[in-house]
């Protein structure tokens, strides 16, 4: 198979959606969210703002986004928090979002405890990997690759070899790691995660404890990994599953035809999630 090309830079005139997080500790929250919704006026999508951190996608022209991003890094009222952020970056065919919200939460990524943060933002207990070094670890003989995503986001694709923990919650993911460490340990295994954009893999790496084992999770996650390797169809199969109306991409962060439909249809106890995303639908 001839490798794709590198992906094009976006269409200054297109709809782009970008993605970003970061684990920093906000002393007033509800300044940073009100700021927020001033900043992105004009634009739509979600950003989750707690003492934590913040947590956010976004869509709009690439000027308006550009705008946002510089202003995230450098507007006075962050005070330098957000000046190392990274925002991941698609083009759109579908609209991702109807409007803008500005929430005010407890966690960024809900597992039921706030990370615990610091300055330097590290990871915690996990090893950042580059999606190059990733694809070195992938191919070790030692290593346990765990998809720290829901079973339906790894049913539709998922990285070659990876093992579904088939958790009900995403706050569970810590405990089933805690379970099968002491095997994994004994078994001389490295336990490599990974997800959509990072986030899950960082908030779970910040709440586990010691439990002796090497941990690695990939750096900003699938979509960064479609970013940076050209030939990803390598190491994946199937589409990433998104959480807005484009429902999936391929891995030159392209939209797909996959419909809600197509994700949840075979999966019942999800059923809920499909009649949501109709509501949403029906709403826009």
């Amino acid at each position: 198979m001839t490798p794709p090309a590198a992906l094009a830079p976006p269409d200054a005139g297109a709809l782009h959606h970008i993605a970003f997080y970061r684990f920093v500790p906000l002393p007033d929250p509800d300044a940073v969210a009100a700021r927020l919704r001033e900043l992105a006026h004009g634009l739509t999508g979600n950003i989750l703002v707690a003492e934590e951190g913040i947590n956010g996608v976004l869509a709009g022209t690439a000027g308006a986004l550009d705008a946002f991003e510089c202003a995230l890094r450098d507007d006075p009222a962050f005070g330098r928090r957000f000046a190392a952020i990274v925002c991941k970056r698609s083009g759109c065919t579908t609209a991702p979002f109807y409007r803008l919200k500005v929430h005010r939460k407890q966690e960024i990524v809900a597992l039921g405890a706030p990370a615990r943060t610091g300055s330097d933002n590290g990871s915690g207990g996990a090893i950042d990997v580059s999606p190059a070094e990733w694809r070195r670890l992938l191919a070790a003989d030692d290593v346990v690759l765990i998809d720290n995503r829901n079973s339906f986001e790894y049913r539709l694709g998922r990285f070659k070899g990876a093992i579904d923990p088939q958790v009900a919650h995403f706050r569970d993911f810590p405990a089933y790691l805690a379970a099968q460490a002491p095997a994994w340990k004994a078994a001389g295994k490295r336990v490599a995660m990974y997800c959509t954009g990072g986030i899950r893999c960082e908030k779970t790496s910040r709440a586990l404890g010691d439990l002796g084992l090497d941990i690695y999770q990939l750096e900003g996650g699938i979509l960064h990994y479609f970013q940076a390797m050209p030939d990803a169809e390598r190491d994946w199969d199937g589409e990433c599953f998104v959480f807005d109306n484009r429902i999936a991409l391929d891995t030159r962060l392209r939209e797909t035809a996959t419909t809600a439909e197509d994700v949840y249809r075979d999966a019942p106890d999800d059923a809920w999630r499909l009649q949501r995303a109709r509501r949403l639908d029906a709403a826009g």
